[in-house]
């Protein structure tokens, strides 16, 4: 595997990047990065993965989604762990159950794996966010770029589109800078508006108030106006600047536009992915990779952050994550882009399992970094399967931890970008995708049980 992601038959590997993938057996061979229990390592990767994660679209449930009411339910716990949702459901796959509220996700756990052994042990918002997106443990000298920074580097000379290759719907949630060291360049676009809006109002794309006529209309006027443009067409300078213009207006007008235009799918399209915000944000996301966008984040609206006022916002949300969800998987599936889209939804860590009857939470969660369940599918990653376990009560990881580093190692694997590859910072410093054994980060090994 080279610098930017290429492989070859048998693409030869540094020290540094075997002991990371932990190829070497064992937890105790990697050191002081691994993980204190000294559990077993994930089985010997194979020589060659085939990278086919060509997009990605990660869902992030800011704020902590708890995994015990959701995708890694407890019943025998009792009420103080489960609260108002102890009743669970089975799925398509025998042997692995849902909480209640995922109905839909239930009948498309053969498209995806759970994760429940993921830990980090953090539970600050922002450094637990940046701990997930980088791989890197905060507060180090160096300001790391998020993985879709980092995939957006490593893809764009693979892609020509006119839509940035690292899109964010709708905001940025600025708990860090999601491009890090690598600059303005790899910020992400942050599209803005509402997708469930009679006109979504892309920032920058579609304005508003003002109608495609008018902008057709600006544009004449703007061609007419511009004698010099004609006159020195020649001029390098200018026809750089013009093809900048139509750039600009291909993206506002032509195929970039058209992206964003999901009055163009059929109803029952959109009513499958659910008439609401987050529903219709999946739906553009699909849009997107379909048109080759390299990396879609989707940042679920109004959050997970359920210190109070958990059980009602668990019932308004968790049936609009199910529907969006699950559609996005059965889509992606029936257009044959699910092998080559990797989906990963989660959020910077779970929700405390034992529920806080006290005021003034009155029944909340709060946050827990020790484990939570992870969710992901396509790009390589096979379905129907369960990956590590939490305790009796969603308290402690029980078996095969999975640590950030693990977790994005695999996803960077299954993309063909090398994890232990050197990433350009502004003043030469030594920085790399993920950090490596002697960097002290924890790590049990690929999820090779799953690639």
């Amino acid at each position: 595997m080279d610098a930017r992601g290429g492989f070859d038959n048998h693409p030869p590997i540094s020290r540094r990047e075997a002991l990371r993938r932990g190829l070497r057996g064992v937890g105790g061979a990697l050191g002081g990065g691994c993980a204190a229990s000294g559990a077993l390592a994930a089985a010997e990767a194979p020589r060659t993965i085939e990278p086919k994660a060509k997009s990605i679209i990660q869902i992030f449930l800011w704020g902590g989604m708890s995994h015990n009411d959701t995708w890694d339910p407890k019943p025998e716990a009792g009420r103080d762990y489960m609260g108002d949702f102890s009743e669970v459901i089975p799925t398509n796959v025998d042997g692995i159950r849902l909480g209640a509220l995922f109905p839909q996700l239930a009948r498309q756990a053969d498209k995806y794996s759970l994760i429940r052994g993921m830990t980090h042990g953090v539970n600050g918002h922002e450094t637990a966010a940046y701990l997930m997106q980088t791989g890197h443990a905060p507060g180090g000298r160096l300001a790391y770029p998020s993985i879709g920074a980092v995939f957006s580097y490593f893809k764009s000379a693979e892609y020509d589109g006119l839509i940035p290759p690292y899109v964010v719907l709708t905001r940025a949630q600025g708990r860090f800078s999601e491009e890090g060291f690598l600059g303005p360049a790899y910020k992400p676009f942050a599209t803005g508006g509402d997708p469930n809006a009679a006109r979504f109002e892309v920032e920058g794309v579609v304005a508003r108030g003002i109608t495609d006529e008018r902008q057709h209309a600006r544009r004449a006027l703007r061609r007419q106006l511009d004698t010099m443009g004609r006159l020195m067409a020649d001029s390098p300078p200018l026809a750089a600047a013009a093809k900048a213009k139509s750039d600009a207006y291909e993206l506002i007008l032509g195929a970039g536009r058209d992206v964003f235009a999901l009055d163009r799918e059929e109803a029952g399209v959109r009513d499958g992915y659910g008439r609401h915000t987050f529903g219709q944000s999946c739906l553009a996301a699909r849009r997107l990779v379909e048109t080759g966008v390299p990396y879609v984040v989707i940042n679920y609206p109004g959050g997970w952050d359920t210190h109070s006022g958990h059980f009602a916002t668990m019932r308004r949300q968790c049936p609009q994550l199910d529907q969006g969800l699950a559609m996005l998987l059965a889509d992606l599936h029936d257009r044959g882009l699910l092998e080559s889209t990797l989906v990963w939804c989660t959020g910077e860590f779970g929700r405390g399992p034992k529920v806080d009857w006290q005021p003034p939470w009155n029944g909340g969660r709060n946050h827990w970094g020790h484990v939570f369940t992870v969710l992901v599918a396509g790009g390589g990653f096979q379905g129907g399967r369960v990956v590590g376990a939490s305790d009796a009560v969603g308290a402690r990881v029980e078996e095969r931890p999975v640590y950030p580093v693990d977790l994005l190692g695999s996803i960077y694997h299954l993309a063909g970008i090398d994890s232990g590859a050197r990433l350009p910072h502004p003043e030469g410093l030594d920085a790399h995708v993920l950090p490596g054994p002697s960097d002290g980060v924890k790590s049990a090994g690929l999820l090779t049980e799953i690639m």
